[in-house]
């Protein structure tokens, strides 16, 4: 194995990897997403968008 094959192997197999970590992320954004939706239509809230809401959760005092 030369030198400029284990290099141009090294970058394939890295390219490849980020890739499948970069397609992983997006389906699994995707997933949490469409789970979101799926809870927020059966009347399940977030605490962060209720706490902007209400204006709790401010320790200005």
């Amino acid at each position: 194995m030369t030198h400029i094959t284990y290099v141009v192997a090294s970058y394939v197999i890295s390219a490849l990897v980020l890739t499948g970590m970069i397609t992983w992320i997006l389906l699994d954004q995707r997933a949490q997403r469409s789970e979101l939706q799926r809870l927020e239509a059966q009347g399940v809230r977030r605490r962060s968008r209720r706490t902007q809401e209400d204006g709790a959760g401010n320790n200005n005092d």
